[in-house]
């Protein structure tokens, strides 16, 4: 019973890790509203939990908005998405942020990049804690072992601009890495 119990608590744990729910925060420069969008892409590595190990956290508690770019504000352009990976540590701080492959090439995006960059940085997120649950001789499920590991999200921050009038955009659908 307990092994069953420990078992179906994994499997919700990860479920919930899942998905996010989006509670975006608004920078003074954006007029309009504001959603995450995380994405997983091709070559992101997952921790593989041993049996009996449950991942819980990893999920944003505060992130800020980036600011259109006022420097390519009057070009208004239509659409531009930002692909970037958050390098977070094991206290829940973004340390780092990488643009995506060929985001990283692309001239035109540069102040899209620095204005994701600027504000991920400040992101924070639930550290990311694995617990290793085992049973005793009388089927009482407890942790054992517990630890912090860091972790990376890939998110798409897209940028729109009608009319003069910009918004930026990101919404929550993938899993920690």
């Amino acid at each position: 019973m307990g092994r069953q119990l420990a078992v179906a608590f994994v499997a919700t744990a990860l479920g919930a890790c899942a998905h996010a729910p989006a509670r975006p925060d608004m920078h003074p420069a954006n007029r309009g509203d504001a959603s995450w969008h995380a994405v997983e892409q091709p070559d992101t590595v997952h921790y593989q939990l041993a049996l009996g190990e449950v991942s819980s956290g990893g999920k944003p508690l505060a992130r800020v908005t980036p600011a259109y770019p006022a420097s390519r504000l009057q070009a208004c352009v239509p659409v531009v998405d930002v692909i970037a990976k958050l390098i977070v540590d094991t206290s829940g701080k973004v340390t780092e942020v990488r643009p995506g492959d060929a985001d990283a090439a692309a001239p035109g995006l540069r102040p899209f990049l620095a204005a994701t960059r600027e504000a991920a940085l400040r992101w924070r997120f639930d550290p990311l804690q694995i617990d290793h649950w085992s049973a005793d001789a009388n089927g009482e499920s407890h942790v054992v072992d517990s630890r912090t590991e860091p972790f990376s999200l890939d998110y798409v921050f897209r940028f729109t601009c009608h009319s003069g009038r910009a918004r930026v955009s990101v919404d929550d659908q993938a899993a920690a890495g």
